[in-house]
C-alpha cells in the first residue's frame, strides 16, 4: 500500500493526533534495549542506541535524560518519497517557535515537541491544515 505524495493533500489532511503520555529519549551503550522497557522508536548511532519511550518507564529504568516531550502521529498515510510534508510543519512550528524532533514510520510521521506545549502545537498543525484545505 503506498502512501500519499501529493504536498497539498497531505497538508490538508493530516489530522496530528496527541499520543497520551510523555516521552522521553535517552541513550544506552551497545545495542540492547534495557529490560522492562519498551521504546517507541530506537536509533543505532556509534555513540548508543537512543531510545524513545514513556517517561515512566526511563524512570524505572533509572535511564538519564533531558528532554521530554509530547507525542503527535500525523494520521495521513505519507509516501516516504513524499517531498515537502517535513518542511511545511516544520516552518510552521518553528514560526511559533516549537522546535520539532521527527521520526517517520512506514504509514505515518510522528513529531515529538515539547511536552508542555504539545496542545499547543497540535493546535499549529490544525490550523495549517486547515488553510491547506482552502488553498
Amino acid at each position: 500500500m503506498s502512501g500519499e505524495s501529493d504536498l497539498r493533500k497531505l497538508l490538508s489532511g493530516m489530522r496530528p493526533e496527541l499520543n497520551e503520555g510523555r516521552y522521553v529519549f535517552c541513550t544506552v551503550p551497545g545495542p540492547a534495549v534495557p529490560p522492562g522497557t519498551a521504546p517507541v522508536a530506537t536509533v543505532r548511532e556509534p555513540e548508543g542506541l537512543t531510545l524513545v519511550l514513556r517517561q515512566e518507564d526511563a524512570d524505572a529504568a533509572g535511564l538519564a535524560y533531558d528532554y521530554t516531550a509530547g507525542w503527535i502521529t500525523l494520521r495521513i498515510h505519507s509516501a516516504l518519497a513524499a517531498v515537502g510534508l517535513t518542511a511545511a510543519f516544520a516552518a510552521e512550528l518553528g514560526a511559533h517557535g516549537l522546535s520539532c524532533n521527527v521520526m517517520a514510520g512506514y504509514h505515518h510521521d510522528h513529531l515529538f515537541v515539547a511536552a508542555d506545549r504539545a496542545a499547543e502545537a497540535v493546535t499549529v498543525l490544525e490550523e495549517l491544515a486547515a488553510r491547506s484545505a482552502r488553498d
